[in-house]
């Protein structure tokens, strides 16, 4: 059996930062190190890090006043660090730099008198704090059908940013459906989708030509990997969403000649090589991996952790 990487595939830079923030926090201040949700949605790296001394809560009030407490990838609403301000917390911001641009994005606009359009799904971590850090009125939309419904004081005064995990061909259909009615909105087209989320989806998209079956690893609620299966899927293949190689069900391979594997931003590289590895017990496998983007990209750590290292 051919089994095929895609490329690029697994951890971004923001995934990457936060991760180490936490990890740098534990060693610079010792545990109990308290993370607001999980700093990115990955059950795997959860309980590595939890295995290490952080503790992760849901809400502020869980936290003991004055402990050292950091904010996950997705952004928290301005009442959550408000709250953390009140508490005495110690705050290290693991916010991705791409969901604070687009944080910045909303504010200028709502500043400017615009009513905002979000595009993305509700209940998700990113859109809850990107909801709550803009100060006017924001409607939430996640289908070009919904665009028909909005009700806006003034059309001519209408802004639009995306969740940055989203998928883009499915962005660029509500932004077109937006500019159709309402032909003054304003926005960044899809410069909102992270370029980590576009070359995996791209990767995706090259990759399910190829095979005749794609196994995505990622968490069930992470939104940028449930885009990659959706996306390998509507290409025309069976594609499955797997937590681990222990969630590999046997029987999604028959007749497959070609096996192709990509993963979510917060999936770490060892799911794809234990999920290598199982496939390997199955049959003979003959591994390559598709030509892509070869992402070099790096954050900056918080100064907080910065002059921790100098």
């Amino acid at each position: 059996m051919e089994v095929v990487l895609a490329q690029p595939r697994g951890f971004c830079a923001g995934v990457e930062r936060a991760i180490e923030i936490v990890e740098s926090a534990l060693e610079k201040y010792g545990p109990p190190i308290y993370v607001r949700h999980e700093i990115v949605h990955n059950r795997h790296v959860v309980e590595r890090l939890r295995a290490k001394g952080a503790r992760f809560v849901d809400e502020i009030d869980e936290i003991p006043p004055g402990s050292v407490t950091i904010f996950s990838a997705h952004g928290v609403a301005s009442a959550v660090e408000e709250r953390a301000a009140e508490l005495g917390l110690s705050v290290i911001d693991a916010t991705c730099p791409l969901v604070s641009k687009v944080h910045i994005e909303g504010q200028r606009y709502a500043r400017e008198g615009r009513e905002i359009v979000l595009v993305g799904h509700a209940g998700h971590p990113e859109i809850q704090g990107t909801m709550g850090r803009i100060k006017g009125r924001v409607h939430l939309i996640s289908r070009p059908e919904e665009v028909a419904s909005l009700r806006v004081a003034d059309p001519e005064k209408l802004a639009f940013i995306t969740q940055t995990t989203l998928s883009v061909d499915d962005t660029r259909a509500v932004i077109e459906a937006l500019k159709a009615r309402f032909p003054a909105a304003v926005g960044p087209d899809t410069k909102d989708i992270c370029y980590a989320t576009q070359n995996r989806q791209r990767a995706a998209r090259e990759l399910a030509r190829r095979v005749d079956v794609v196994l995505v690893v990622g968490a069930p609620n992470s939104s940028n990997s449930n885009r990659l299966r959706e996306i390998a899927s509507a290409s025309g293949v069976k594609a499955y969403l797997i937590e681990d190689a222990r969630a590999l069900d046997p029987a999604w391979l028959e007749g497959a000649g070609a096996v192709g594997i990509t993963a979510g931003a917060s999936a770490p590289a060892e799911l794809v090589e234990e999920l290598i590895a199982r496939l390997s017990e199955l049959a003979e496998i003959e591994l390559s991996e598709l030509d892509g983007v070869r992402e070099n990209v790096r954050f900056r750590m918080p100064k907080e952790l910065l002059e921790a290292s100098l």
